[in-house]
């Protein structure tokens, strides 16, 4: 046996545990060739009397090589080092070897389809930019520490059943009974737990619900300007996508009536609160008749109310769903805006046989949402803490809207006009026509204010002279100051 000694440094202040320390510094020794192959190693006791630690945290440092493939053990003989251990060192192979050595390879060796909507990517501003987009809550407003209590309670006090696998693909049941009673008493649907479907965002609602209905070749109806994320899916599931103009009256319904008539419309995704991205409210004349044409024609209504609690002058307008006595309404809605994008919480509302289907589609690509988040937001929507928060953004946010406009007003007045929203979180407005909006806005970006452009929101991402102005993300003063950047950028 080779005699050996272990100038081993323990560090008692460390986050990685005693047993883990002693474990890398034999893998280091062996890795180095100090130890080579098939030397023992000491037995635990006598280790252990020389690194002045317990024999047990010895035992686990060799459970832990062991595992790792550096030593074996032999029955009545001592440790020794593995005669195949591993490399603790793997050198950077060439591209040739890496091929031969199993590694990953420049391309695929199969054909990919070319996209059908390839998206219009936006870059992320740097660190210190002030971002101006118009779907962004303020994530400094989040209320942190109330959402940290309630996780740590459901995890502590439910933890054992939420951690496990879902019985079924709605969401959880306590948030279903929590959102059927905010938009029953909040926004006019009467709705009870099995038409309501959790979901990891709006826009997996709204995948679902393309899964569900959509068929290659099927037409729907968007809106024209529009949310190219809508565009890409129902494109990419092989749709017809047929933009539909939007006024300020909202949607044509008279022009999305004479496209029905000719051919199948399978269904229309329309934002009627606040038109996503112009912010038009769709007007009660054309509400109804969209709710009538649907019918007619047995058509779907996709609504998208993702902004409903931010409406600032005058009474907020119920959704299409609270009026749709037929079945023909699928609504969606979402946390995001309430809360934090990151959170990942949407909802389906909708007939009972229609959220079966969807839950059926939706286990076979996540079986679930994250049960223990699902409890503690319904926790504090049952409290009132989440309307108590609601209440405070919208303050914040309506005061925001008036200082972005009076920025405006003051500082670029002579190059863009707009319609004072009624609510939502963004401001549109049509530029001047002897300014390039996409011009304006690389010379906005290179001063530190990051904006949209009606390109964005177009089927064929081409021009248009339009900007959108996002107001939530910012405060006051940062407002302020970034439209006088863009100013100066002109």
């Amino acid at each position: 046996m080779r005699s050996w000694t272990f100038p081993i440094a323990l560090d008692a202040t460390s986050h990685t545990p005693i047993f883990a320390q002693i474990a890398l510094a034999i893998a280091n020794d062996i890795a180095r060739g100090r130890l080579k192959k098939g030397d023992s190693l000491p037995g635990t006791r006598t280790l252990a009397e020389t690194l002045g630690v317990h024999r047990t945290t010895v035992t686990a440092a060799y459970a832990e090589l062991d595992a790792q493939g550096w030593v074996a053990t032999r029955r009545g003989s001592s440790t020794f080092v593995a005669t195949d251990s591993p490399d603790m060192r793997p050198r950077r192979f060439s591209k040739k070897e890496a091929l031969q050595q199993g590694g990953v390879a420049a391309r695929t060796g199969f054909a990919l389809e070319p996209t059908s909507f390839p998206l219009r990517r936006v870059p992320n501003p740097p660190p210190g930019a002030l971002a101006m987009w118009g779907g962004t809550p303020d994530l400094r407003l989040v209320p942190v520490e109330l959402l940290a209590r309630a996780y740590r309670r459901a995890a502590r006090d439910r933890g054992g059943k939420l951690l496990g696998y879902c019985e079924h693909g709605r969401g959880h049941d306590r948030l279903r009974d929590a959102l059927a009673t905010m938009v029953s008493t909040a926004r006019g649907i009467t709705a009870e737990r099995e038409n309501v479907m959790v979901t990891r965002g709006s826009q997996m609602a709204l995948d679902l619900v393309t899964r569900v209905l959509v068929r290659p070749g099927d037409v729907v109806a968007v809106e024209s300007p529009g949310y190219q994320f809508a565009f890409a899916l129902f494109s990419r599931a092989g749709a017809r996508v047929l933009p539909i103009r939007v006024d300020e009256h909202g949607l044509d319904v008279d022009e999305l009536a004479r496209h029905a008539a000719q051919s199948r419309v399978r269904f229309v995704y329309v934002t009627p609160h606040h038109q996503f991205p112009t912010t038009t409210v769709l007007s009660p004349t054309r509400r109804l008749a969209l709710l009538e044409l649907a019918r007619k024609h047995g058509m779907a209504i996709v609504e998208d109310d993702y902004d409903q609690e931010f409406h600032y002058d005058g009474r907020p307008v119920l959704p299409l769903a609270s009026a749709d006595a037929h079945g023909h309404v699928i609504y969606l809605g979402t946390l995001s805006k309430i809360l934090a994008p990151g959170l990942r919480l949407g909802f389906v509302v909708a007939p009972e046989p229609l959220v079966a289907r969807l839950a059926e589609e939706r286990e076979i690509i996540d079986r679930q949402g994250d049960m223990v988040l699902e409890s503690a937001v319904a926790e504090l929507l049952e409290e009132g803490e989440v309307q108590r928060h609601v209440r405070r953004m919208r303050r914040a946010y309506r005061a925001r809207r008036d200082a972005l406009c009076e920025a405006v007003d003051k500082h670029l007045s002579s190059v863009v006009r707009y319609e004072r929203p009624r609510g939502g979180l963004a401001l549109w407005c049509t530029v001047s026509p002897d300014v390039d909006a996409d011009q304006w806005l690389e010379r906005a970006r290179a001063k530190g204010v990051h904006f949209q452009t009606g390109r964005e929101f177009t089927l064929d991402a081409s021009p248009a002279p339009h900007v959108r102005f996002g107001y939530a993300m910012l405060h006051e003063r940062e407002l302020t100051t970034a439209v006088r950047r863009m100013a100066q950028a002109l």
